[in-house]
């Protein structure tokens, strides 16, 4: 496996007899001609994904029986998906999530249960691509064998179901249409099964239909006096009088979004009693025309919205101010430290706040999130409606201000600790790449939000700066479909600017973004638009960054002759600019080129001068993986012995440096390079290291395929035994 080194990206090849072949294509290309089978194997991750239960849930007792009967794998089901409809806050996901631990309890299922919310009422919802990338990392499924195409895709996803050992549960949690939810069913199978949840009946699919309407007003007083009880045990504001509670149940719909606010009324009160609370439930139905919801095909009870402007009116003057702040978060959660910013507070106090609203269910923990928080759907909408109220409000921009250079503030932190050398100083926010990465991951959806946020309010400095920002870890983390977005909202940005050099940056961005996809036409256009920016600029650097770019778009375009050119180009003119790190990488991507072309004493030569050049700028990091590179092109050579030193060497110095990223490449390589020496248990020793390393940094797909290349040693050993 080689590295081509590209300015703000980094591409991993791999080695096959015959050629070179790129992580991301089609499966049956990337392994035709290997030996291996059309579909790639990998171990099925038996993923088990279920939310725990709804504390304290009741009633619903008939639709509980018909979906176990639904989801009973020995009972033959009339339809593969089953679909719980009903208005927003009917409690549609905790009846899904309470059938399927039933499931679970009696054994059913064991092979994996996906969940994924679709997000379908909100302003981004999940799209098929996206949600089918998510279920499938879910599986196992190598990052880099992720097919670009929503079509690609969906026949993976089929096709890794079909491996199951056994049945297999997906939830698709708040879909909207059913577009969303076709490409994830799974098709031919043993016996998997679609839950679906939704406001919208979605008719078109083949499944069984469960609607719900609100509780009865003994079940929906029953939830009351469990949340009461289960806070105060001897709490009996409920059944002292159980006409005035089943008359509180009714003014909230027999909703449990809604009943479940009033209960934390009730507790965070004592002194209230239930006739107390309906009095006041009673009066605020004035107010429901104004605070109604609709969402286009159907209107949420006028009682949701009552409870929640009567909960809202409860809260201190910092509580109603954050609560409503949080509805300028664009993501679909936020982390404390977000919230303080934008509340303009210290994290502690901001801290008490949130954990004040969560009791009062006007916000919650997000689910394996530590210390982030989420509004439900409708709480969001209703802080929402209260910021339109509140729009000529100056602390409302200052606060979207603050949050905005917030988040390019921490973004530029973090990529910057994800492109420092090992050894050297990161800034003081990620002093390790692992954290950077870590924050990263968390703010994944808020930061791509956050561009479009930026770019529709008129902030186009921020819309393309923190594009720029989140290149390096969109492509660390194989994320084209992001990356394509904020490239696409940045080059806008930088064109309404009329920066040139901001338009350079964004059009290499955005080609990287389009090589990534697999569109190399679209990406030499970007480069080639780059170059030219550049060179009416007197840009000579920014001219040899875009060629360099150019370069690697050219090669996956097939147009090996003009990608050379393209290099020796760049390269010309970073001599010529005295820029030797530039130079260097072009070099070591050049070396790739010349290999693919079946050009090796060209490609030594390339590899070499690179390694000299990364030697005397005392480059520890890139010498490690353009010697690697080298070895890769020794073995190419059938210079089997050179390239064993060659990976050695690499791996020794990624190990002085502390990148274990890229020790881990480095001993896979190894490891292929001693199968093709027929030192098959040393080879096998080499991939089992890289496995650990990979496994330790997280890496999931990497670690799978070294444990492939593991059991490839295994075999071609024992095929060689079997032969003797």
């Amino acid at each position: 496996m080689g590295v081509q080194i590209g300015d703000g990206n980094t591409q991993i090849i791999y080695a096959v007899p015959g050629g070179m072949r790129r992580a991301g294509g089609d499966i049956g290309a990337l392994l035709a001609g290997v030996g291996e089978p059309a579909f790639p194997s990998f171990a099925w991750a038996a993923p088990m994904q279920l939310p725990a239960a709804v504390a304290g849930f009741t009633g619903r007792d008939d639709e509980l029986a018909a979906l176990r009967r639904w989801l009973d794998p020995a009972r033959p089901a009339s339809a593969e998906g089953a679909s719980v409809v009903g208005m927003p806050g009917v409690g549609k996901t905790g009846l899904a999530i309470e059938a399927v631990h039933s499931a679970l309890r009696r054994g059913w299922f064991a092979d994996g249960v996906l969940f994924i919310d679709l997000h379908g009422y909100g302003e981004e919802p999940v799209g098929p691509a996206q949600a089918l990338d998510t279920l499938l990392r879910a599986t196992g499924m190598p990052a880099e064998r992720m097919p670009p195409a929503l079509e690609e895709r969906a026949g993976l996803y089929r096709s890794v179901l079909a491996q199951a050992p056994g049945p297999v549960l997906l939830i698709a949690d708040n879909a909207s249409s059913e577009s969303q939810v076709r490409p994830l069913l799974p098709g031919a199978g043993p016996h998997h099964k679609v839950l679906v949840t939704s406001r919208n009946t979605l008719a078109g699919l083949d499944a069984r239909v469960i609607e719900l309407t609100g509780l009865s007003a003994t079940s929906a007083a029953t939830l009351l006096d469990v949340a009461l009880r289960t806070a105060r045990p001897q709490d009996d504001r409920i059944t002292t009088d159980r006409g005035v509670a089943e008359h509180l149940a009714g003014l909230c719909a027999g909703l449990p979004l809604a009943l479940q606010i009033t209960a934390s009324i009730l507790k965070a009160d004592p002194t209230v009693d239930a006739r107390e609370l309906a009095d006041e439930l009673r009066v605020e139905e004035q107010r429901l025309d104004l605070l109604s919801y609709d969402e286009g095909s159907e209107t949420a009870t006028r009682s949701v919205m009552a409870a929640f402007t009567l909960s809202y009116r409860k809260l201190t003057g910092a509580s109603a101010r954050l609560f409503r702040l949080l509805a300028l978060n664009p993501g679909p959660d936020v982390s404390t430290a977000a919230a303080a910013v934008l509340a303009g507070m210290p994290e502690s106090q901001t801290r008490k706040l949130l954990s004040g609203l969560a009791r009062a269910h006007l916000a919650e923990p997000s689910p394996g999130a530590p210390g982030r928080w989420r509004m439900h759907d409708l709480l969001l909408l209703y802080a929402r409606r209260l910021c339109r109220d509140h729009a000529g409000d100056e602390d409302q921009q200052r606060a979207r201000a603050r949050l905005l250079a917030y988040y390019v503030d921490m973004a530029s932190a973090a990529d910057v600790s994800l492109r420092a050398h090992p050894g050297t100083a990161g800034p003081a926010q990620f002093t390790r790449q692992d954290n950077a990465l870590a924050w990263l991951d968390a703010e994944q959806a808020t930061l791509t939000a956050a561009v479009t946020l930026a770019a529709d309010a008129g902030e186009d400095e921020t819309a393309l700066n923190l594009s720029l920002r989140l290149a390096e870890y969109f492509s660390r983390r194989r994320k084209p479909d992001d990356r394509l977005a904020t490239a696409q909202a940045g080059l806008q940005a930088a064109r309404r600017l009329g920066s040139p050099s901001g338009e350079a940056d964004a059009l290499n961005n955005f080609g990287l973004a389009m090589r990534n996809l697999r569109q190399p036409d679209e990406a030499i256009t970007a480069h080639q638009a780059a170059a030219r920016i550049c060179r009416l600029a007197g840009d000579r650097d920014g001219e040899g960054k875009a060629l360099t770019n150019l370069s690697i778009a050219l090669q996956q375009a097939g147009r090996d002759d003009e990608a050379i050119t393209a290099s020796e180009d760049a390269a010309v003119i970073y001599r010529e600019t005295g820029n030797r790190q530039g130079e260097a990488s072009t070099l070591s991507n050049l070396s790739l080129i010349l290999r693919a072309m079946q050009q090796p004493e060209r490609a030594i030569s390339a590899s070499e001068d690179a390694i000299g050049i990364f030697r005397q700028l005392g480059d520890r990091r890139h010498e490690a993986m353009a010697v690697d590179n080298l070895g890769l092109v020794l073995r190419y050579n059938r210079q089997l012995t050179e390239a064993i030193v060659a990976h050695q060497d690499a791996v020794a110095i990624h190990r002085e440096t502390g990148n274990r990223q890229g020790e881990g490449s480095a001993l896979d390589n190894l490891g292929e390079a001693l199968q093709e020496a027929g030192r098959y248990d040393e080879a096998v020793t080499m991939h089992e290291e890289a496995a650990a390393v990979h496994h330790e940094a997280g890496d999931r797909h990497r670690e799978n395929e070294a444990r492939r290349h593991s059991r490839e040693a295994h075999d071609r050993k024992s095929g060689k035994q079997h032969r003797d």
